[in-house]
């Protein structure tokens, strides 16, 4: 892991591990990127600058008829300055022009990692882990000034990049557009790979070509969303999951985004990722600064795997913070499938006796508990005890839990206001709101407008008073719906196209409070499911609520997607009753948990009325879940069968000295008188030998890795089948 500027081609070399980027000053102006992908010691880079003289219909620069802005491969690109191609940003001057010429002026090389003020950002726990590189560049005319930001982190093959916008001029600037990354790759041969679906169908993995023209993903819903997530890859056409090169993009923001790929008449690709340019604006006054967010970027030439495995240990290590950052998680169960809106502390406390006697750990409150709220239409903001339900109020209901050996979790959704609220009566205004115009409500609620600094006070002290009043162990914080007639009452008319990304930096400032202020508090964020799954949120999270859709076979494909570049630990996963709330579908629970014990485990259902045999099997699962789940919440992860390929799915979890696997395999549908089946691992140490656990059965690794396992018989029989296995070296 080193930077070095190399004088002799005006050019830095970034070095990480397996990887090297590389970019140059060109014309002693124009930033240039020239090389990322395998590792190459001590590059020859004037090498491989390529000619860039092309049609005679591109304008040229520098009095150079062969040098043109649309034709280089650029770093971060300007808008209309002769590069015709889609920009990193665009700024517009007081005088209505948005033509600015951002050139190279200085560069720095820092130990470690500066943060990111009022945004999550990768961290180091020493200087040593880090360096960063920060490019000036300088438009004198307009005293605009970029720096970019570029920082490796030793273990870890990863670019994680910024750009930070400072006005030294007199007067004001507006920014259009202030994306995190640009870049360009020489070629289009690529497929790219999105997670896209729907709520309650979320991260589905698509995968396809890259074809003449732009082709991106976006979120303008006032967050990272259900439908897209702020995350792509490139990957050649040959990838795997162990073969082919990998290149992933990966947004630390819980906003609008965009992440977009233009392939222009030349054949190459430009990459480019940041805060959505749609709806935004920024006023940047004199002596004013505008940090965009990070984006980390990851290169595998080991396959899509290897890109997922450098993701999963950066962002459990260097991303999620606190005290359960590597610590094993609990076993929960919530009333909310059980009860829904209808529960007493009695009711409760049978819940948490019969759930203690299974092993479960911890006991969530959903939503109900507050206000008046007895059903989704009103209460939302009013953070007291509804003494109807819970006479005894928290800390009784929590003491109570306590005694039947669990601890006590509860439900939030503190970014929400119902009309029909004591808070909404007492400001009206606080709510996200365009004047004169109809306040359309999404779930029965309005949104609080968490650009506001007195609202995000309000909300910090009445969250802090909640949390003060009993022992919670546990929160899931929710957020219920998209973002509509997006306006301020605070923000003057100038200023109103800041109030999505203003909302956002409010959001994370009450996070930080909170999480901050209590430690000792398991935080699970929570979006109708899988709603704002992002790396901003999983720096103040260390796990989320990966869908609503707790159904077996759906959470497989919802997983197995996820996995592309979010860790196990970060994804919660649990088991539901059947015919499933979401989808009416049947599963034994067998499969369902199996399914859910790939993450964070638990239950969404009433175990007080179930059988004493499924009470039986609950009380197995949890206790070989207990065994496990060290392996499966921080060992390195393996996908080996798609469930968007075919009938099977499966994947493994492999323990950092190899000594230790656990595998999932996954039959959806059964097929008569089917092929027998098999299938290989991966990750496994080939030269040792690994005992079966529960045969007397010892396998090579090499073996299991080359030959693989064959499905037995029983699972041939009926549909929704599944199998746990798990190895230990010898």
């Amino acid at each position: 892991m080193n930077i070095q500027f190399e004088q002799k081609s005006s050019s830095f070399i970034l070095q990480t591990e397996k990887s090297t980027y590389i970019l140059q000053v060109q014309k002693d102006k124009y930033l240039s990127h020239i090389y990322w992908g395998n590792k190459i010691d001590s590059p020859s880079v004037q090498a491989m600058v390529k000619a860039s003289g092309r049609a005679s219909f591109n304008a040229t620069v520098n009095g150079d008829d062969w040098y043109s802005l649309d034709t280089i491969p650029a770093e971060y690109p300007s808008y209309g300055n002769t590069d015709l191609r889609m920009p990193a940003y665009q700024v517009q001057l007081e005088n209505g022009t948005r033509i600015t010429d951002l050139t190279y002026a200085s560069y720095e090389i820092l130990k470690g990692k500066p943060g990111l003020k009022g945004l999550p950002a990768v961290y180091t726990e020493a200087e040593e882990e880090a360096e960063t590189l920060q490019i000036t560049l300088k438009d004198e005319l307009i005293g605009l000034k970029v720096i970019l930001s570029y920082s490796v982190i030793a273990g870890y093959d990863a670019v994680i990049r910024s750009a930070r916008f400072v006005n030294e001029g007199q007067t004001s600037l507006k920014l259009l557009r202030a994306l995190s990354m640009s870049m360009d790759f020489d070629h289009q041969d690529f497929d790219l790979i999105t997670l896209s679906g729907a709520w309650a169908r979320e991260r589905h993995a698509v995968r396809r070509g890259l074809v003449n023209g732009t082709q991106s993903i976006e979120s303008r819903r006032g967050a990272s969303g259900h439908s897209e997530n702020p995350f792509m890859a490139l990957v050649s056409k040959d990838a795997g999951e162990a073969i082919g090169e990998a290149y992933g993009f990966s947004l630390i923001y819980s906003g609008n985004f965009l992440a977009s790929v233009e392939v222009d008449q030349y054949k190459t690709a430009r990459v480019a990722m940041g805060i959505n340019p749609f709806d935004f604006t920024w006023v940047l006054g004199s002596g004013e600064e505008f940090q965009t967010p990070e984006a980390v970027m990851v290169y595998s030439s080991e396959g899509i795997g290897e890109m997922s495995r450098t993701y999963h240990r950066l962002y459990r290590n260097r991303l999620a913070r606190g005290k359960y950052r590597n610590a094993l998680r609990p076993v929960v169960i919530n009333n909310w499938e059980a009860t829904y809106f209808d529960f007493a502390e009695e009711k409760l406390t049978a819940l948490a006796k019969d759930a203690s006697a299974l092993g479960i750990e911890l006991l969530v409150l959903d939503d109900g508990w507050f206000g008046k709220r007895n059903s989704d239409n009103s209460s939302l903001g009013d953070w007291f005890v509804n003494k109807e339900k819970l006479p005894g109020g928290l800390d009784s209901l929590a003491k109570a839990i306590k005694a039947e050996g669990m601890k006590f979790g509860l439900w939030f959704e503190p970014e929400m206001i119902s009309p029909d609220s004591e808070l909404y009566r007492g400001h009206p205004d606080w709510c996200l709101h365009v004047p004169d115009r109809f306040r359309n409500l999404g779930r029965n609620q309005l949104i609080l407008d968490y650009s506001r600094a007195d609202v995000q006070e309000a909300v910090i002290d009445m969250l802090s008073d909640i949390l003060n009043s009993a022992e919670i162990s546990y929160v899931k914080w929710d957020m219920n719906r998209n973002m509509s007639e997006i306006g301020s009452a605070k923000l003057t008319a100038e200023h109103q196209m800041e109030t999505a990304h203003r909302y956002i930096l409010g959001l994370y400032r009450v996070m930080e409070e909170i999480t901050s202020k209590f430690p000792e508090i398991l935080f699970e964020s929570c979006s109708g499911g899988g709603g704002r799954f992002d790396p901003g949120i999983l720096h103040y999270m260390p796990q989320n609520w990966t869908s609503d859709d707790t159904d077996g076979v759906e959470r497989l494909k919802i997983q197995y997607g996820t996995s592309l570049v979010y860790p196990a630990s970060a994804m919660t996963a649990h088991v539901s009753a059947v015919p499933n709330h979401q989808t009416g579908r049947e599963t034994s629970i067998h499969f369902r948990g199996d399914a859910a014990m790939a993450g964070n485990f638990g239950y969404e259902l009433d175990v007080t009325k179930m059988s004493d045999e499924e009470k039986e099997i609950v009380k197995n699962q949890v206790a070989a879940y207990k065994k496990l789940r060290g392996l499966i919440q921080y060992g390195d992860f393996y996908r080996l069968l798609s469930p968007f390929k075919g009938n099977h799915t499966a994947w493994m979890f492999v323990a950092e000295d190899k000594k230790e696997a656990v595998v999932f395999f996954y039959r959806v549908l059964n097929t008569p008188n089917d092929a027998l089946f098999r299938f290989k691992l991966n990750g496994l140490d080939s030269e040792l030998e690994y005992e079966l656990e529960g045969t007397e059965e010892v396998l090579r690794g090499s073996q299991l890795m080359n030959y693989g396992l064959n499905v037995p018989g029983d699972l041939c029989w009926g549909d929704f089948k599944s199998k746990v296995y798990v190895f230990k070296a010898k």
